[in-house]
């Protein structure tokens, strides 16, 4: 079976010093494009799925075409339920059987956050899931002026205390990231991936990645960002690829050739991700 623990895939990446392509998907059409790409390359990957996208589709629904899927490709993947506050969707969707999940209590204070993610660390235990952790919020480039993105950064101290206390497996920080697309390549403080790793010895999950340039990336991941979330690159395929398909074809209401172009963009999208993080081999190779 190639559904494999997040916590094996991620810490195998850490060990050997590559990305993880973690990939929000969307649909049907979007998960079977991304997995395609992983096989193709022979390379290891987290899919992830957003609370919206579990509500719209359906926990069980979403998780039997999973299983379906997962199963018949031939690399380590996993399943993961990414920036979710709510405390019951996480209990479904550990229970159904999702690798890992993110719990995001950065809207709380940091003691209730860290409250709380205590409490679903020791809940995803059992099922042997991976659980991330977050303190600071990421902001969206929709929201930011033109000064650019100044997040606010908690302490290193403060970071550290959260990720023993919790017990999280993977931590992600702010670092001058944000989700959507970047006006101009985001100046990111890298040394604070760097610091992080240093006094816990976990890795670090990079979010925001749509529009890091390669470099940024490659020093990123040689830091310790193992886990590399890309979702906002896969909405720009999906839609600007049927936008396309329809100016193309003015009239031609035919869905299945829609959906084998969209296929295709989104699958050219997840393997350029992931030869930039240097997966690309490594689900062939002795660990």
């Amino acid at each position: 079976m190639p559904i494999a623990p997040t916590q094996e895939i991620v810490s195998r990446a850490f060990d050997q010093g590559y990305g993880v392509a973690a990939i929000n998907v969307v649909n049907d059409l979007s998960m079977a494009a991304v997995l395609a790409a992983a096989e193709e390359l022979a390379a290891p990957l987290i899919v992830q799925t957003s609370v919206k996208t579990v509500r719209s589709i359906g926990a069980e629904v979403l998780y039997a075409m999973w299983r379906a899927m997962a199963a018949q490709v031939a690399v380590p993947v996993a399943l993961h339920l990414d920036h979710c506050p709510d405390r019951a969707v996480i209990t479904t969707c550990l229970r159904l059987g999702w690798n890992s999940v993110l719990f995001d209590g950065s809207k709380l204070s940091v003691e209730e956050n860290q409250r709380q993610c205590r409490e679903v660390v020791e809940e995803a235990r059992p099922y042997g899931a991976l659980v991330e952790g977050e303190i600071e919020p990421f902001a969206r480039i929709e929201d930011m002026g033109e000064a650019g993105i100044t997040p606010p950064e908690l302490s290193l101290a403060a970071a550290v205390d959260f990720i023993r206390d919790t017990g999280v497996d993977v931590f992600a920080p702010a670092i001058g990231n944000a989700h959507g697309m970047y006006r101009a390549t985001p100046t990111l403080d890298n040394q604070r991936v760097t610091d992080i790793v240093a006094a816990t010895g976990i890795p670090v999950a990079l979010h925001g990645g749509t529009g890091m340039s390669a470099e940024q990336f490659s020093d990123l991941i040689s830091r310790g960002c193992a886990k590399v979330n890309i979702s906002t690159a896969l909405k720009i395929a999906l839609m600007s690829a049927g936008q396309a398909f329809m100016n193309d074809h003015p009239g031609a209401f035919d869905p299945p050739s829609q959906f084998a172009v969209q296929h295709a963009a989104v699958k050219e999208m997840a393997a350029n991700h992931i030869r930039m993080f240097g997966s690309e081999g490594q689900a062939g190779r002795a660990s």
